[in-house]
């Protein structure tokens, strides 16, 4: 059902970006735009209700008499050639949704337009998610505002984990470890390729992924103190707390997890609805969940830290932005007003997700642990480092290579000196 928002952007995407852009200097809305007309929102995937689509229609065609809204879905399999292409061209949609890590590839290269302060400050300003709206900054503008984040949370079936769950990261790894050496399941389930769940024991042990050198230059810190205490905890779960492919992937996590083959499981919290899929699909390409078994009783956590309380963890997610080309920025405005309006940010926290205010996360559903745990653990999330060219380091799969000849065992220094150096050399090329 849903799929995680982390799309990582293909090089050469990155390349027709730098090329492509919109070189104008001028908004199409400089002139005042026209009055009405049809305003094209492009949203990805299928997170957003049909209850807060219903409300953005209606809602906008009401505040402006005249003109219509149309909302375009978009897949997030090809989504940033798509993107490139379209937001370039003369045909170029309002308002679109993108992957909070694809956001600076697109606000580097001009394709958004700009948000002013006083208009930052009228959609939420200090109250959005500080770390979306870093995500969708530039050169110390706003392009790309928060639309919603996924927090990662640590699910568990009382049918098979006894007991409560760990108070710091020590523990977590420990209990994972026993119900591995019990010879039941996995104590958890670690692909070796996942490195999305990596990131929270770098920053808890003190290490970091990159940050920016009084030179300017990035420098990569796998290979810091914290970073390698990080990477042997992580490689001490994949080799002896894990029976996940070494080479495996996040997905589909709810396969296994719908076997009684995984004690805990660490994802985005919209897994659970891929968890209580029905057992049997009513799609040939539909994939079966677990909501008369393992799924009836789901439980969550928020993955603890270092020294207790909820980890820093990876938050996936979305921002929305209006198209640098789009003819009319008024009425593409008054769509996004909407998008992060109280009214319709608690459409989305009432699903479950994390909405784009601060102030409404208590709007995300908490009577059990599940939405407990995902506005817990979203408190602290942090996003990766702030650069268009991080989207190279994901197409060049450095993480889920190196990762992977963790789970194979390989030596954690050599590995950690390894992702430093194509890190660097990414980001400073």
């Amino acid at each position: 059902m849903r799929k995680n928002r982390l799309v990582a952007v293909t090089a050469a995407a990155s390349m027709t970006l730098a090329m492509g852009a919109c070189a104008s200097g001028a908004d199409a809305a400089d002139d005042g735009g026209p009055s009405t007309g049809e305003v094209r929102v492009w949203l990805v995937g299928t997170d957003t209700p049909d209850e807060a689509r219903d409300y953005l229609k209606t809602t906008f065609e009401e505040q402006n008499e005249g003109s219509t809204l149309v909302i375009e879905e978009q897949s997030w399999d090809g989504l940033v050639d798509k993107y490139t292409t379209a937001l370039a061209g003369s045909d170029a949609p309002d308002v679109v949704e993108v992957g909070n890590t694809q956001a600076s590839a697109f606000t580097s290269n001009g394709y958004f337009s700009e948000i002013t302060a006083d208009e930052f400050e009228e959609l939420g300003g200090s109250d959005l998610l500080p770390g979306f709206v870093e995500a969708g900054d530039w050169e110390g503008a706003h392009y790309a505002l928060p639309y919603y984040a996924g927090s990662r949370a640590v699910f568990y079936s009382p049918q098979l984990v006894d007991g409560e769950p760990p108070a710091t990261l020590d523990e977590y790894v420990d209990a994972a470890k026993d119900m591995y050496k019990k010879g039941k399941f996995s104590g958890m389930w670690w692909p070796g390729q996942d490195w999305y769940n990596a990131l929270p024991f770098i920053w808890e042990n003190g290490g970091y992924i990159a940050e920016p050198a009084d030179d300017g230059s990035w420098e990569a810190g796998f290979s810091t103190p914290g970073g390698i205490a990080g990477l042997t905890q992580i490689q001490d779960l994949m080799l002896n707390a894990s029976n996940a492919p070494a080479d495996g992937q996040e997905t589909d996590l709810q396969v296994p997890f719908c076997e009684g083959k995984i004690g805990y499981l660490s994802a985005p919290t919209w897994i659970q609805w891929s968890i209580n899929a029905p057992e049997e699909p009513e799609s040939d390409d539909g994939v079966p969940g677990c909501g008369s078994t393992y799924g009836g009783d789901l439980e969550a956590f928020a993955l603890p830290g270092k020294d207790g309380g909820a980890a820093q963890v990876f938050a996936g997610g979305s921002n929305i932005a209006i198209a640098k080309k789009s003819e009319q920025r008024d009425l593409a405005y008054s769509a996004l007003k909407i998008m992060l309006s109280d009214e319709y940010q608690s459409i989305i926290a009432g699903i479950g997700l994390i909405p784009a205010k601060v102030s409404l996360s208590g709007d995300v559903p908490q009577e059990n642990s599940i939405g407990a745990a995902g506005v817990e653990a979203a408190a602290g999330a942090k996003l990766t480092p702030a650069t268009p060219k991080w989207a190279d380091v994901e197409a060049q799969n450095v993480l889920q290579t190196q990762f992977t000849r963790l789970a194979n065992g390989d030596d954690v220094e050599q590995v950690a000196a390894d992702i430093d150096s194509q890190i660097e050399s990414i980001l400073n090329g």
